[in-house]
């Protein structure tokens, strides 16, 4: 059986494009180094000898001189810095046409016609906002109105929070979905509607990220996924994958409220203890030998990245690397691991949003020919190409 996992780390960027600028960010830009400069190092020892201290120089993150991994870094090829870009790169779509934003929120007409088909009453906000502070300064008019806060940043997105104990949850996505079908319908291209619930929780407003979803564009050509799923393989999405693709590729999917679980769940995954019938698209159906496990761990952008919190997001890397350890001991001789990330959001920069980064990308397998550096390869969808092959 031939089997590959993708990793990605959320954000985890190691250094501005050359077009960086073309997209609002600074030359100076990295997130994995100035993360580790800000906790004078990280505690990330599988990481290390995997390689990614040699891809540049990390605070605390050594060079090793025979590492156990194949590792490089990536340009992207897409005009974008969002989560739906880079991960449609690494699996295999290049976007020649970035996806809108809206520095000076919606358009009236689509306003109107969001709030004409929901049946909302009206909406508040309409502007570019951190998603924590505007929820803090509109939740009391939240309440008295029952009218969604509307939100964007400056990725492509369409951003709708709602207190759950005074919206119903089911309400929250039926208006995502909405917003979704207006969207394409009148080709807005934005590429993300984000349902972000949250409650009240000793008095303040807390978002609750495990019944996030993500109502992505769909994607605009077969990706690898879809290869491997038509071929009879399975294509397993561990967090918010299978919004990201909009279902498309994917044959089993699971959501996670945090990094910890989607680690857990991946290597569940690895080890072949998931419900997997529970998670099926389709019931009692078989498979041939070709899976994929596509894992996205997000904590790092959405909780540290976006928050412009240096110490959680390092914090949120050691985690992940303390579950390497068993990931790699439980991959079989036919796995392949990969590790990357999906653009950069370097919480010590100025601004709350994405950075248009390079990223890395680490291979290991058994039987995969290690200590390698291939250098600064062009594409995010070599990822795509060298699981093709692997497959």
């Amino acid at each position: 059986m031939a089997r590959a996992i993708i990793m990605v780390i959320d954000s985890m960027g190691i250094g501005a494009m050359s077009d960086c600028k073309d997209f609002g960010d600074i030359p100076e830009c990295n997130t994995l180094k100035h993360v580790c400069e800000f906790n004078n190092g990280l505690n990330v020892p599988n990481l290390e000898k995997m390689g990614l201290g040699n891809l540049q120089d990390f605070e605390g993150i050594k060079k090793v001189e025979n590492p156990i991994a194949t590792y490089a870094t990536l340009v992207e090829k897409s005009k974008g810095k969002d989560t739906t870009t880079g991960h449609w790169e690494i699996a295999g779509i290049t976007l020649d046409r970035p996806f809108a934003t809206f520095p000076n929120g919606f358009p009236d007409e689509l306003i109107e016609k969001f709030i004409k088909e929901t049946n909302c009453g009206g909406i508040l906000a309409n502007r570019p906002a951190s998603g924590t502070a505007i929820i803090a300064e509109l939740n009391d008019e939240h309440h008295k109105t029952k009218f969604p806060i509307i939100y964007t940043s400056a990725d492509s997105v369409f951003q709708i929070a709602v207190d759950t104990d005074l919206i119903p949850l089911e309400t929250l996505y039926k208006w995502c979905e909405i917003a979704r079908k207006i969207l394409t319908e009148d080709d807005y291209y934005v590429s993300r509607v984000i349902a972000r619930p949250y409650k009240i929780i000793d008095g303040k407003p807390v978002r609750i990220s495990k019944d996030r979803r993500d109502y992505s564009i769909e994607p605009v050509a077969p990706t690898l996924l879809n290869e491997i799923k038509n071929e009879g393989g399975k294509v397993i999405g561990i967090g918010k994958i299978e919004d990201i693709f909009s279902k498309s590729g994917i044959t089993h999917a699971i959501h996670t409220g945090s990094n910890k679980e989607g680690l857990e769940l991946t290597l569940k995954a690895i080890k072949n203890e998931l419900p997997i019938e529970d998670i099926a698209y389709e019931k009692n159906k078989t498979y041939n030998n070709k899976e994929i496990i596509f894992t996205n761990l997000v904590d790092t952008d959405m909780l540290y990245g976006h928050r412009n919190d240096a110490k959680g997001y390092g914090n949120a890397i050691e985690e992940i690397d303390t579950y390497l350890n068993p990931i790699i001991e439980n991959l079989k001789e036919d796995d392949l691991l990969i590790i990357t990330a999906d653009h950069g959001c370097d919480p010590t920069v100025p601004g709350t949003d994405h950075t248009r980064e390079k990223v890395p990308v680490i291979m290991f397998s058994k039987k995969l020919p290690s200590n390698k550096n291939l250098g600064e390869i062009l594409g995010f969808d070599n990822i795509a190409n060298w699981v093709r092959d692997w497959l």
